[in-house]
């Protein structure tokens, strides 16, 4: 058809798509010759989408690829640095480059790419010539820079998000009109493609201002009229290059093409040339899905000897939600349990009322026990509104609860039936609050985490659309959002049914993938010893939870609520006027715009930056920003900890139940959250005072196990330190020899702040401190700090050759690993820019924290055994530390009993050439025993 009036134009920014696929997935390698095909295989999947989902009445009926060729174009003719500081390319994307355009014309699709021009540019001038003939422009991207285009029959999509930009979603991001865009970006600049701009003007800004004249050339023609010095200054100084800015972000609407509008119209995919092309690549699922909704038989799959570290994945069936089940009655419910008892593995997942366990109730239950046999079990749907216990009926069709968990239990707990789950922590904690011991479990979220930690999350929705190319059904599709939102048990039962059962499908899916993959036996030893046999443990631990005294909390909040305003008036009065001293503008524009103190800079968004690191800078120069920092520190005590951990106590349990984290840390290391007990600072007076608040029941003591200097010890291991290794054999105060090794200072003569620069240093080096940084927690001059780090490397040189070969080994092979064989990836090592020095500091550490980290794991996985006889229980860990509520006659036992388990840890797996050691200590609150 000839494009005209009533055609839609679709035109998909092909360099989005590569590199959204490129970086979403985990490397990927065609196993014929080893060619990188993770971005082709990504992109392929994204264009099936595309094509799938282009269908009714807002379909398109013209479509297009738009590429970039080539990094020069007129704009780099205009201004050298245009883009400059762009990272070079990776490469193992590099070649996969020509393949995505090979892709675009397999599924017969426009593919277009013009030399010396960029795609924006083709967009902008195919946009203009559809909408001017007629028709309308949907442009599939984010690009902000593509904005400009929007508006008279022309919007933008953002397929990731599935998010439309028309004038309303325009102005929201620039403050301006699609026609001015332009105005506001040659204005702020843009530090990504390296457009200059007006310095010292950010978007808002900008925004502002264009608002104002009306246009960037009347801004320009009137900057004497601006009342600020420094920003008429700018305007009037920086008039062409804020000019050249302009020039270089105006997209070329007015191209010569090669081709015209009816050479973009949609058009059927040759299913042999497809096909063979799928093939080519070794896509073996999206062959198979693609030959099966084409009605053809797929090609003959290129044989390949799968690697043995890395068995091909299961060919699974396409999902298909019609396939599920509902059980309603025992008949049914007895045939699946016969299936799982045959099948020996099944899925299985619980849909509850609410995230938080311990006030959770069961809903329903869905099973899987192959891919595509799935069922859901309602239990506790409703067919009225209201809360949930306000007396309204079950909804029909469920059977009672009290039977259905009876015929389960058996099954759940049989240890000849292996129970997968996705984070089965939180399944076997609700399923424990009915009297059901889960056992045993796989987890796909762990394996996942085992395999993949550092490359991507490890959420089912991210897993499988990672490794399965299907997108979960939204969970807001079903409970709304925001006020709106209910909870599980009001969905009807013909829509929760589909949710439910995809879950558990999804995941023994995603098991039947993950488990054969832990080809590495030392991988394999850390899913095996470390994360699974965790879960039960971390279950019972935050079902135990820890007492908290109300009253305590109470008291603390009103307290640090007088301070806080004896601080303000002492704030007011150093800052010579009242302000908010909650709101950093104010808070900037007197320090900087009033007070003249120096270091002021401001962000994007114009405002002065009022941020700790810049606080604690001036801190040493004025008491006004050190007033300031004592008066957040209360804030932040009061809100986050002594308000908020009131609110957090169970009323039934009259206890505080954290949730842990399992896989949150890409080193192991645990994390805390509602409410995070891991975060509660201990380095005031104030902050330990919260400690006070974790009370022991009458007759009960609790009891703090600490590992000393645990990650120094590791890194002396590591780094094979003799001087450091003698010191921890020997018992030393480390820091202190650290102090007499680096300074000259004999230990008899060692003063306690040569002693805190000297521990400052062991601790910042394991974290790849600076010497601004250093400088900044020892309040020194730089130089100083930097003299320091100088020293520390020249005294033990086996820190700076861990660090060259750790760095070295990362680089190499795209991760690092701990002593019992975690592996932490790290993708961002070989990246260039401001990112490069986080990459590697944290290289650096990970397998010091992360070896840590396997260790306390280890002592927790071991302890329950260690204690079982003793009326005492582990209630908390806190990174090297574990907190136990026990009975006062047993608290020597355990103390004794635990500290063997932690200090042994280690062994036999690792045996490491320092000693670790505990510190115990006991009372009748946290603060007590610490």
């Amino acid at each position: 058809m000839s494009f005209g009036k009533g055609c839609h134009l679709h035109l998909i920014d092909g360099s989005a798509f590569i590199f959204r696929a490129f970086h979403a997935l985990p490397p990927l390698s065609r196993k014929s010759d080893g060619l990188p095909i993770g971005a082709v295989s990504g992109f392929c999947n994204m264009l099936d989408r595309y094509v799938q989902g282009n269908a009714g009445a807002d379909a398109a009926t013209h479509v297009a690829v738009i590429f970039d060729k080539g990094s020069h174009t007129f704009r780099n003719d205009l201004y050298d640095q245009y883009k400059a500081n762009r990272d070079e390319m990776p490469e193992d994307l590099r070649p996969q480059i020509p393949l995505t355009r090979e892709a675009t014309r397999a599924f017969n699709i426009a593919c277009e790419e013009i030399e010396g021009f960029e795609a924006d540019d083709i967009i902008a001038t195919l946009a203009h010539r559809a909408r001017d003939a007629g028709g309308r422009v949907t442009i599939l991207s984010s690009d902000k820079d593509l904005m400009q285009l929007v508006g008279g029959g022309v919007e933008m999509l953002d397929p990731m998000k599935n998010k439309r930009v028309d004038d309303d979603g325009v102005f929201e991001k620039f403050g301006v009109g699609p026609d001015r865009v332009v105005d506001v970006q040659a204005l702020a600049g843009d530090s990504v493609d390296n457009v200059p701009g007006a310095p010292g003007i950010g978007i808002k800004t900008a925004a502002q201002l264009i608002q104002e004249y009306g246009s960037l050339e009347e801004l320009l023609d009137r900057a004497e009229e601006i009342k600020q010095p420094k920003r008429r200054q700018t305007l009037i100084e920086k008039r062409e290059q804020i000019e050249l800015s302009k020039k270089l972000v105006q997209l070329d609407c007015d191209m010569d093409l090669p081709f015209g509008l009816d050479d973009l119209e949609i058009r059927e995919a040759d299913a042999d040339r497809l096909l063979a092309f799928l093939n080519e690549m070794e896509f073996r699922t999206l062959t198979r899905r693609i030959a099966e909704r084409l009605g053809t038989e797929p090609p003959a799959m290129v044989e390949v000897t799968p690697a043995t570290d890395a068995p091909d994945a299961p060919e699974d069936p396409p999902i298909d939600h019609s396939t599920y089940a509902v059980v309603t009655d025992a008949a049914a419910l007895q045939d699946w349990l016969d299936r799982i008892a045959q099948a020996g593995t099944v899925a299985v997942d619980t849909e509850t009322t609410s995230l938080n366990e311990m006030t959770a109730n069961l809903v329903g239950v869905s099973l899987a026990v192959a891919p595509g046999e799935a069922c859901y079990v309602p239990l506790g749907h409703r067919s009225g509104g209201g809360d949930l216990f306000d007396g309204d009926a079950l909804a029909e069709g469920q059977m009672p609860m009290e039977r259905a968990l009876e015929m389960l239990k058996p099954m759940l707990e049989d240890a000849r039936v292996l129970k997968v789950g996705q984070n089965m922590k939180y399944d076997v904690k609700i399923f424990a609050g009915l009297g059901i011991e889960v056992a045993p479990i796989d987890d796909t979220m762990l394996l996942s985490y085992a395999q993949n930690g550092g490359l991507h999350g490890h959420g089912m929705d991210t897993l499988a659309d990672r490794y399965l190319n299907h997108q979960c059904i939204p969970i807001k599709e079903l409970i709304g959002s925001g006020k709106s939102q209910i909870t599980f048990d009001r969905v009807a039962i013909d829509k929760a049914a589909p949710y439910a059962a995809e879950d558990a499908d999804v995941t023994l899916r995603l098991h039947r993938l993950f488990k054969p993959r832990l080809h590495s036996n030392r991988v394999t030893q850390v899913y095996e010893t470390l994360e699974r046999p965790l879960v039960p443990v971390l279950a019972r631990m935050e079902r135990a939870g820890v007492q908290v005294d109300r009253e305590v909390l109470s008291r603390m909040s009103g307290k640090f609520a007088q301070k806080m305003a004896g601080l303000e008036e002492e704030i007011h009065a150093t800052a010579g006027k009242p302000f908010n001293v909650g709101s950093p503008s104010q808070l900037g524009e007197i320090l900087f715009g009033e007070m003249g103190l120096p270091g002021g800079k401001k962000t994007k968004t114009g405002a002065w930056s009022t941020g700790a690191d810049v606080l604690e800078d001036l801190a040493t120069e004025h008491d006004l920003p050190k007033l300031i920092l004592d008066w957040r520190q209360l804030s932040k005590l009061k809100s986050t900890y002594t308000d908020a951990l009131q609110e957090h106590i169970n009323p039934e349990t009259g206890r505080v139940h954290t949730s842990y984290s399992i896989a949150g840390a890409n080193t192991g290391r645990l994390a805390s959250t509602d409410p995070n007990l891991q975060n509660i600072p201990i380095r005031t007076e104030e902050g330990r005072r919260i400690r006070e608040a974790f009370v022991a029941p009458e007759g009960r003591v609790l009891v703090a196990l600490d590992y000393s200097q645990i990650e120094l010890r590791i890194l002396a291991h590591i780094a094979g330190i003799e001087q450091l290794k003698q010191a921890f054999r020997d018992g030393q105060d480390i820091h202190a020899m650290t102090a007499s090794e680096m300074f000259g200072v004999p230990l008899d003569e060692m003063t306690p702040e040569v002693r805190r620069q000297a521990k400052a240093i062991n601790f910042g080096v394991i974290y790849g401190i600076s010497g601004f940084g250093l400088a900044r927690n020892l309040r020194i001059p730089r130089g100083e700090a930097q003299a320091f780090i100088d020293t520390y490397f020249e005294r033990f040189p086996g820190i700076r050759d861990y660090m060259d070969d750790t760095v070295k080994f990362a680089k190499e092979h795209q991760r690092v690993e701990t002593l019992f064989g975690r592996r932490i990836h790290t993708p961002e090592i070989n990246a260039k820019g401001p990112g490069a020095g986080f990459a590697k500091r944290a290289a650096i550490n990970a397998p010091i924290q992360g070896t840590a980290a396997d260790v306390i794991r280890r002592a927790m996985v071991r302890m329950e055994d260690a204690i079982a006889g003793l009326d005492a229980k582990m209630l908390l860990q806190v990174h090297d530390e574990l907190l136990f509520e026990v009975a006062e006659d047993d608290v020597d036992k355990l103390i004794d009993r635990a500290r063997g388990v932690m200090e042994g840890a280690n062994m036999p797996v690792v045996d490491l050439s320092v000693p670790l050691t505990v510190d115990a200590g006991q009372g009748g609150t946290w603060a007590a025993a610490h």
